[in-house]
Order: structure tokens, then C-alpha cells, then sequence
């Protein structure tokens, strides 16, 4: 099991003026998370952070794959992600999140990146993912290729019209 605690970042005991970390994530890493749309990759982030006066500048990088389910078939495919992203972090009275800025309580210090970097890599996920094509599923692709086919003679052929409105329909002429 994957322990958070190593995505905890003391901010107050930050000396340099760029510090830089780096972690690479796995299944235990999103099975600590609980449960979660993206259940397993083979991910490296690194994170650069620069103190300035007053805040805190966060880069992450996020690179490499996660195990999402195919739209199209249903079995598991490795996605491939890159994803850049910032974050502003300043100490303060409580912990809070305003637009862009992340306000962590000064007494304690202490930054959890570990949801943040999970967020990153939800949303670098594409909203479709499927196959390359013929890669799909064999079994799961005829079938519904033979239920597209079904469906669409449904549609093609349409009711025999009443008699009485064939007669209806002659009046308009």
C-alpha cells in the first residue's frame, strides 16, 4: 500500500529558492486514493517549487500512462498523458482554495499534493478513449457492429400506413 504521506510538501521548511521533487506513481498510488475514475497507471511527476515572498509557485509535470476502459469495446487501454500545470500557495489563517490560490494554515505549514496530482492526471485523461483501430476487442466489436446493423434496419423500414390515411392524404393533392 502506497502511504500519501510522501505527497506532503512542508512548505515552511523550504530553504532554497527552487526546490525540486520528483515521485513516480503506480496502482497503490490511486488505490490510496480510494476510489477514484482512474484505477491504475505507470506515471512520473516532478514538481518545482519557488518560494517567493509572500507565496509559494508550484510546476507539476505529469508523464505517461494510465489503465482507462475503452468506450468503444470495454476492455482496459493504456493512455498515454502529459500534463503541465501551476499552482500559487500562499500561508495563512485556515486552509482554503480561491480561484487559483491555495491557502494553507501557517501554523501547521503543510501542503497534501496528493488529490492535486490526482486531478492533474483526471483531467489530462481524454473525454473519448478508444482503441487504435482493429485493436478493439474482436468479440465485443461484432457485436455491435450486428447491433448497429439491427437497430438501423429498425429505423430504415417504417410501418404499413392505414388505408384510411392513404385516402386522407389523396385529399390534399
Amino acid at each position: 500500500m502506497c502511504s500519501l504521506e510522501r505527497f506532503k510538501i512542508d512548505l515552511k521548511a523550504l530553504t532554497a529558492e527552487v526546490t525540486a521533487l520528483e515521485w513516480d506513481l503506480d496502482k497503490d498510488f490511486f488505490d490510496a486514493l480510494g476510489e477514484t475514475d482512474v484505477k491504475n497507471g505507470a506515471l512520473h511527476v516532478s514538481v518545482s517549487i519557488r518560494k517567493a515572498s509572500g507565496f509559494f509557485e508550484l510546476s507539476f509535470h505529469v508523464e505517461g500512462t494510465v489503465e482507462v476502459t475503452c468506450d468503444r469495446c470495454l476492455d482496459l487501454m493504456a493512455q498515454p498523458i502529459e500534463a503541465d500545470n501551476q499552482m500559487v500557495v500562499k500561508l495563512g489563517d485556515g486552509y482554503s482554495e480561491e480561484d487559483e490560490t491555495i491557502v494553507v494554515d501557517e501554523n501547521e505549514g503543510m501542503l497534501d499534493t496528493a488529490w492535486h496530482i490526482y486531478e492533474f492526471i483526471a483531467l489530462a485523461v481524454p473525454i473519448k478513449h478508444v482503441h487504435a483501430p482493429g485493436k478493439c476487442n474482436l468479440a465485443m466489436t461484432q457485436v455491435l457492429e450486428r447491433l448497429s446493423a439491427d437497430r438501423s434496419s429498425d429505423e430504415d423500414s417504417s410501418p404499413a400506413i392505414d388505408p384510411r390515411w392513404e385516402k386522407l392524404k389523396e385529399l390534399r393533392k
